[in-house]
């Protein structure tokens, strides 16, 4: 039997298809896609660009603080989640409140660095003690809550996989960005943080794509749920029909 004889197994090829589509819906819904990239970059852009010009922090960080609001009230008018402006401007503020007190504009980016190493060390803790962070927040999202833990072990390792990448990848940009936070001046330091914004990001999110969609299929909890609450009300309607016909 030739190579054009064999059977072709479209069954198998659909359900990788399905299973990538709803992996890639996932993680846009998760990290904020394309508008969520935007708004976590904007106030940093903002900043650096202005005191790059005029060497102002106070005028540098109240124009973060406003485009950072501004954001929100924009996703408020527009009835979207807000959850990953308001997590921008909790950074703008920590930021501003850090440069305001210390007099220098560098430490407007040491809260969101800090975060960053909190975050690098949460995703290798939580997959160590084996719970890994990124089965925390995409579960949900999924739909599986977190039956990926004991019910589903392929996901799992999975998940452990995507989340050591995670770690890492932020692990490295820290590496990168500290040292430079001590030598760099204000300047030179704003611009190659906003330059490793994205990149880290999108390579960490490419990763955690191809372990997830090359996992089994997540296992719809709520789907399970319903259909047990249905049985249940079936079942009960047979027992007051047998009832009534006793």
């Amino acid at each position: 039997m030739t190579s054009l004889d064999k059977p072709t197994d479209h069954g198998n090829t659909d359900q990788d298809a399905d299973s990538r589509a709803v992996t890639e819906a996932a993680l846009f819904e998760a990290f904020g896609g394309v508008r969520g990239m935007v708004e976590t970059v904007v106030p940093g852009l903002l900043f650096v660009t202005i005191f790059t010009i005029n060497k102002d922090l106070h005028m540098s960080a109240i124009a973060a603080l406003a485009v950072s609001l501004v954001l929100v009230v924009v996703r408020l008018v527009m009835k979207d989640t807000v959850k990953h402006a308001f997590s921008g401007v909790f950074g703008v503020v920590f930021g501003v409140v850090f440069a305001m007190m210390t007099g220098n504009a560098k430490d407007f980016y040491l809260p969101g660095m800090l975060y960053t190493l909190g975050l690098s060390l949460a995703y290798m803790i939580t997959t160590l003690a084996g719970v890994p962070l990124i089965g925390l927040i995409l579960g949900p999202v999924f739909k599986e809550n977190l039956s990926w833990r004991t019910r589903n072990p392929g996901r799992k390792k999975a998940y452990a996989k995507a989340s050591w990448a995670w770690g890492l990848i932020l692990l490295a940009k820290c590496a990168i960005l500290f040292p430079l936070y001590w030598w760099a001046d204000t300047t030179q330091f704003g611009w190659v943080l906003v330059a490793l914004k994205i990149p880290p990001f999108l390579l960490a999110v490419y990763f955690t794509w191809v372990f997830l969609a090359k996992a089994p299929p997540p296992i719809d909890v709520f789907a399970e749920m319903e259909a047990a609450e249905k049985a249940e009300e079936t079942r009960k309607a047979e027992r007051e029909r047998e009832r009534r016909d006793a």
